[in-house]
């Protein structure tokens, strides 16, 4: 029984991808079980050797005690029998999956699997992935046999970055396996750190479908969002205020505009609508949510244009300041970041664009993006917009925009975390 085998530390997990999805899992499991961190950057391998996340996301404490041996060698990570994959599933420039560090990742453990050792998947993927695409080469680099040498299974991550709430052992887990052997000793082991509970899902397929569509669902929620916000920005309707009204009717979904980006929610609808038209299916309404939602820096770009020359101002000789360049509010993951887009299409009215981020790493940002982050506003501004809802940004009233401003201030609140009824004095705008 490998669960058994496990507690007994007999055997070892061994995590592959030590990201915001990875590190967590391994840590928490390295609290009764015996875990090999792999990961194959070598320097996020040191720093977590020495207690550091390199995602910011966990603080040194919670390293401490734990029974687990971080590493980028094979050799090291070939003593585990159950392996987790937790790598990263991206899109390429075309909006096409990149499943490249997942196959890599298969072919990581294709390397280190043995007769009676487990793999289970947990990054999000299209239904039929894991036993099309990943396992296969499993097989083909081992030499070993499916079901037969190896047991093997799909659980869909859930972690919520920055969510101090909703934490890892919080969340229900999906879990699935290869067969009902399979199924009930991967249960076992996830439930040992699970606090809410397991959910068996009926095959792997399903499981990885849920998962997809949970991002789905919520983009295109998201999009419709933004569509009424641009249709009632034309009527000069407040679109929070409509939200308010309307969210007092029990069965209202709450969700609300924004820039939607990040690494779940603005990728996952692609892994569904490719598998789709693999199958020859054109998938109408979830593209329609991509699109809206993809447009929305544009239009934020295209109505300060507007607000500034309402101003008297030339937008080619302007100054703006960006609050904020994470895809979320209190993390420090830059990926996919939607307020890029946006300070690309100010870039292209010729707008002078200042950008600052307490929580952001300078160096990944003008690495990934060409950008330089300013430690501290620089100056006075033609206009201001806060794009990301740190806690830092929270707190700020209408004396700091006022003070940073050249002239009459103009303030965009993009995520709608400033009271309105507070801003009378300054041109203020949110989605």
């Amino acid at each position: 029984m490998m669960y058994k085998e496990l507690l007994a530390r007999k055997k070892k997990i061994g995590i592959i991808g030590l990201g915001y999805v990875g590190l967590p899992i391994a840590l928490e499991f390295a609290k009764d079980f015996d875990v090999i961190g792999f990961d194959i950057n070598g320097e996020r391998v040191k720093q977590m050797q020495n207690g550091v996340d390199p995602s910011k996301e966990l603080d040194r404490a919670t390293f401490e005690n734990k029974n687990i041996q971080f590493s980028d060698d094979l050799k090291v990570l070939k003593k585990a029998n159950f392996y987790i994959v937790a790598v990263p599933t991206d899109i390429d420039e075309h909006q096409v999956p990149d499943l490249s560090p997942l196959l890599g990742a298969s072919k990581t453990v294709g390397q280190v699997i043995k007769k009676g050792d487990y793999v289970v998947f947990e990054s999000t993927v299209y239904p039929g992935c894991t036993e099309e695409d990943c396992v296969p080469i499993v097989e083909q680099i081992s030499g070993l046999k499916a079901g037969t040498d190896f047991k093997f299974g799909y659980s869909p991550e859930r972690i919520v970055p920055g969510d101090k709430v909703r934490t890892l052992t919080t969340i229900l887990k999906i879990v699935s396996g290869n067969d009902a052997e399979a199924l009930e000793e991967i249960s076992e082991v996830y439930n040992h750190i699970i606090e809410a509970g397991i959910h068996k899902a009926d095959s792997i397929k399903v499981a990885e479908a849920a998962k997809v569509i949970e991002n789905t669902q919520r983009d295109i929620n998201i999009s419709l969002m933004n569509e009424l916000s641009m249709i009632f920005d034309k009527m000069n309707i407040d679109t929070k205020a409509v939200l308010a009204a309307a969210g007092t009717k029990w069965n209202f979904h709450k969700y609300h505009p924004g820039l939607v980006g990040g690494h779940c929610i603005s990728v996952d609808p692609f892994y569904l609508m490719h598998k789709a038209k693999q199958l020859g299916l054109d998938p109408q309404v979830i593209a329609a949510g991509r699109r809206v939602n993809d447009n929305i820096p544009h239009f934020i770009a295209k109505r300060l244009v507007k607000t500034l020359i309402e101003k008297g101002k030339n937008p080619g000789e302007s100054k703006v300041l960006i609050l904020g360049i994470t895809f979320k509010e209190n993390v420090a993951d830059i990926r996919n970041s939607k307020v890029v887009d946006l300070v690309k299409e100010l870039m292209e009215y010729s707008i002078n664009v200042h950008v600052v981020d307490p929580v952001a790493n300078p160096n990944e940002v003008a690495h990934e993006y060409g950008i330089t982050l300013l430690e501290q506003p620089l100056g006075k501004y033609d206009a201001i917009m806060v794009t990301v809802g740190h806690d830092d940004y929270r707190t700020l009233d209408i004396s700091y925009f006022k003070k940073l401003s050249n002239g009459f201030a103009v303030l965009f609140d993009i995520k709608g975390i400033y009271d309105k009824d507070l801003m009378d004095d300054i041109t203020y705008w949110r989605l």
